[in-house]
C-alpha cells in the first residue's frame, strides 16, 4: 500500500513538472510590433528635456494592455498608454530624457504587457553636452552645412 501511495504522488509531481515546462513564455514581441525598440538623440544640450516616441501596433488578435513602462533611472520619463489598445491599432509609448551631467548614455524602459511573462525592452542612447560643448558642437555643424 505504501508503495502504490508513493507511486501516485511521485506520478502528480512529475506530471506537474513537465505541464509547466511544456508551455513556452509568452513575450511582448508575440503581442505588439514597434517600429523601433532603439532611439539615438546624438548630441543634446545638459539640461534641456528632449522626447521620442516610440510606436507600436497590436499585432494580437486582441486587445493589449500596457501595465508599466519602468525607465532604469530617474533621468527618463516613459508615458504609456492607459487604455487597452485594440487589435490592429497603433499607439505609442513616449520617453522622456532630461539629463543633469554630460557624456554619453544609455538608458532603458521595460515594457510589461498584461498576461504576458516576458517584458520588452526600449532603449534611447545619445551623448549629453555642456552648454558651451553644444555651443561648440552647433558652431561646426552650422559651417559644414
Amino acid at each position: 500500500m505504501k508503495k502504490m501511495i508513493l507511486f501516485f504522488v511521485v506520478s502528480f509531481f512529475s506530471a506537474s513538472l513537465i505541464a509547466q515546462n511544456g508551455a513556452p513564455a509568452k513575450k511582448a514581441e508575440d503581442l505588439v510590433k514597434f517600429k523601433t525598440l532603439t532611439y539615438n538623440f546624438g548630441k543634446i544640450k545638459q539640461g534641456v528635456p528632449v522626447t521620442h516616441e516610440f510606436q507600436f501596433t497590436n499585432t494580437s488578435e486582441k486587445p493589449v494592455v500596457i501595465e508599466t513602462a519602468n525607465a532604469s533611472c530617474g533621468c527618463t520619463t516613459p508615458v504609456w498608454p492607459q487604455a487597452p489598445v485594440a487589435k490592429g491599432k497603433t499607439d505609442k509609448i513616449t520617453a522622456g530624457f532630461n539629463a543633469a551631467a554630460p557624456g554619453p548614455f544609455n538608458k532603458t524602459i521595460t515594457v510589461k504587457l498584461a498576461g504576458v511573462d516576458v517584458p520588452l525592452v526600449l532603449t534611447i542612447t545619445g551623448e549629453v553636452l555642456s552648454a558651451e560643448e553644444y555651443a561648440k558642437y552647433e558652431k561646426e555643424k552650422g559651417s559644414k552645412g
